[in-house]
């Protein structure tokens, strides 16, 4: 007999989605355990390691009884478990919308095509810029988003001539600038954003403009 698909899972709540496209909807979010990154601003550093096994089925059933229609799969860098592919398309059989938030630099060929992607690419200012798997730039399509997470301005030049060398980017249906949370001049970042040769959209975090950076919000 097969043994149900299951992972490490650090936390599973319901809250306002703070980013991207579905930005103020009640959204149920899954957090995965593990990552192979270490984003010099990372607000998720718990997940890294800890958290609980738990299959699939229970997943999708405590997502049913949270009543939120969005839902949320992040981490850490949820494509570090290989059965994540597996709860992205079960949460999709089930009649959610599903949305994915990924690093990048795990290859996303794999994951279901009714899966929204929001790929945050890293840039220099994260530390982790190396790790970006830009290959991942020719699979996403207008149902996807790009985001970046910017420090400085040299982070946001950096985006610039990436997306001159790697015009795929646009691919996706919305670029998003993220300002590092407390660490970026808004207004300047606002600036660069109109003063752009490139069609970015600027967001702010909402979930830390209410909770600040309470967990499980």
């Amino acid at each position: 007999m097969r043994e149900p698909l299951s992972l490490r899972i650090t936390e599973v709540f319901t809250s306002l989605q703070g980013e991207a496209l579905t930005s103020g909807l009640p959204t149920t979010f899954i957090r995965l355990t593990g990552c192979p990154l270490r984003c010099v601003y990372c607000d998720s550093d718990y997940a890294f390691q800890g958290g609980e096994q738990r299959s699939v089925a229970d997943l999708v059933n405590t997502s049913k009884a949270f009543g939120a229609n969005l839902v949320c799969v992040t981490g850490g860098e949820p494509l570090a478990q290989p059965n994540c592919l597996g709860l992205l398309t079960s949460l999709c059989d089930a009649g959610f919308t599903v949305s994915l938030e990924t690093s990048g630099a795990v290859d996303i060929s794999d994951v279901d095509s009714r899966v929204s992607i929001v790929l945050d690419l890293k840039t220099p200012g994260s530390g982790e810029s190396s790790k970006n798997l830009l290959s991942n730039l020719e699979l996403i399509s207008e149902k996807d988003q790009v985001k970046v997470v910017v420090t400085d301005e040299d982070d946001f030049r950096w985006f610039e001539l990436l997306c001159d060398a790697h015009p795929s980017v646009f691919r996706a249906g919305t670029v998003w600038i993220s300002p590092s949370y407390d660490e970026i001049d808004l207004q300047l970042l606002a600036n660069l954003v109109l003063g752009s040769r490139h069609p970015f959209r600027m967001q702010l975090q909402l979930h830390k403009q209410i909770w600040g950076k309470e967990r499980g919000r």
